[in-house]
This record gives C-alpha cells, sequence and structure tokens, in this order.
C-alpha cells in the first residue's frame, strides 16, 4: 500500500476532573498522495493533533494510520524512519551544542564511521547554507538558522515523507521566503500545517480543519476561501490561543521526540 491512509480516525485524551475525555480529532479518513499538501484551521481545530499521527508521536484511539503499509501504533521505527517531523519550534528539536553535532546524531545509526558522518553532515549543512555556521551554538544562531538547521537534521537521513507544524511562524519575511523556495525543491512528499495563507497556496492540496474534523479538501484556493468564510464565532479571538488541543499532547510528543534522537547517541 502506498501513500498515507487514515481510516476512520479519532484520537481522545483524559481530562483532569473530568469522567469523560477530550475528543481532539473525530472520524478523519484520508488518502494522503499528492507530493504537497497544507493543513490550516484556527489553532484549536486539532492540525497538530492531525500531523503527529503521520509519525507515531500521537497514537489514534480509533481507527488507524498506515504510511506506506506501515501501521503507525505498531510499526513506529519503520514509521519515523520513513517520516521525518519538523516542530514549530525548533530549540524543542535540536538536542546538541552545535549544528555540526546536531546533524550527525541524525546520521549515527545508518553511518557508523565517525569520518564519513562527519563529511555526510558537513555535505548536508552545506546544502542548506548552514556550513559555516556548524559549530556555533544553536543558541547564538537566528531563529530562521534553527529552523534551516532542524530541517536540515530531519532531511539528513532522506526520509520518503517531510511533516512540518507550522515552520514559519518564527521566521521574518527574509527567512520565510528561504523555507519557501527550500520547500519546493524537496524531492520528498511534504505534509504542513500552516497560518499562513500564502505558504498555504503553494500546495497540491489543502485540508480545512474545524473542531477536529476535516470540514474542507481540496485545492488550495478553494480551502483559503473556506477558511475564510468560517463563521467568526467559531475561531479563536484573533491573537489569543484558547487552549490548542495538540498543546495537550505536545508535551509528551515534544519528550517521545527528543528522546528518540538521544537514543542515537
Amino acid at each position: 500500500m502506498s501513500g498515507i491512509v487514515l481510516d476512520r480516525v479519532s484520537v481522545r485524551v483524559p481530562v483532569d476532573g473530568s469522567p469523560a475525555p477530550k475528543t481532539l480529532l473525530q472520524m478523519v479518513s484520508l488518502s494522503l498522495t499528492e507530493r504537497r499538501i497544507g493543513v490550516i484551521g484556527a489553532n484549536g481545530s486539532g492540525k497538530s493533533t492531525l500531523l503527529r499521527l503521520l509519525n507515531g508521536l500521537v497514537a489514534p484511539s480509533d481507527g488507524s494510520v498506515m504510511v506506506h503499509g506501515a501501521d503507525t501504533a505498531r510499526a513506529v521505527r519503520e514509521v519515523r524512519r520513513r517520516v521525518g517531523f519538523v516542530f514549530t519550534d525548533p530549540l524543542s528539536q535540536l538536542v546538541m551544542p552545535t549544528g555540526r553535532e546536531d546533524v550527525e546524531l541524525s546520521l549515527r545509526r545508518s553511518i557508523r564511521n565517525a569520518a564519513e558522518r562527519r563529511a555526510h553532515a558537513e555535505a548536508v549543512l552545506d546544502r542548506f547554507g548552514l556550513l559555516p555556521l556548524a559549530d556555533q551554538s544553536i543558541y547564538e544562531l537566528s531563529g530562521g538558522e534553527r529552523q534551516l538547521l532542524a530541517l536540515a537534521a530531519v532531511l539528513a537521513v532522506d526520509p520518503e515523507v517531510l511533516v512540518l507544524d507550522e515552520p514559519s511562524t518564527l521566521l521574518d519575511l527574509r527567512n520565510r521566503e528561504l523555507l519557501r523556495r527550500t520547500l519546493a525543491g524537496l524531492r520528498q512528499q511534504v505534509i504542513l500545517s500552516t497560518h499562513d495563507l500564502e505558504l498555504a497556496m503553494d500546495m497540491d492540496r489543502v485540508l480545512v480543519v474545524d473542531a477536529g474534523q476535516v470540514v474542507f479538501d481540496g485545492g488550495p484556493a478553494a480551502a483559503v476561501a473556506h477558511y475564510r468564510q468560517l463563521s467568526p464565532a467559531s475561531l479563536p479571538t484573533a491573537g489569543i490561543n484558547l487552549g490548542r488541543p495538540a498543546d495537550e499532547l505536545a508535551g509528551d510528543g515534544l519528550a517521545r521526540a527528543r528522546q528518540d534522537r538521544l537514543d542515537k547517541r
């Protein structure tokens, strides 16, 4: 089976003090085969939960998620080999002191020879224009440089699918445009969530998520128009995050992702 298939997937999480769990996604069925897929929706709609299903950071409560025939709940290592994930905040993902060390960490399992691993890491960093910054502390890098470094570390192992959760949120205009050009040139299937509707327009297909359901699935222009037409009453107040459901899972998801990388040491 090729592509990514979600079959009647729901995600529920327990809530302190409540006998009933909270539903983050409800009965989502999708076949994701296009080269570039965007996911848009308000804060709290379920976008991040949907993306984290794709590499096993979140497990479905009901239904199944298959990545090229591998079940994300039963074959987590295989799925994460195929699907690279880039978080919104790169500092949540970068675990080594410098860019060179972080990319080498990604390569630890696939390239055992240290000299070969370093040479490959340098080639990856050079591809993204980061080689001159390879030995700087990640805390000395700009937000755009960190985001490119996180992207480089994920792509170093050549996954088949790249998933990005709001990758342009922390970027200035220059780095946002650099990200757009970089994503456009990748051979991988790219699936990303974004509040940047211009970035969404670069996609081949766009999903609109609202209240844990995919309420529109189609071309980018039609999807953006549908999103704009959603009742303002159904959207969070501008500038205020009213309890993004994915945040309930973010701590566990980030911890699992960081530990998965550190286990390569």
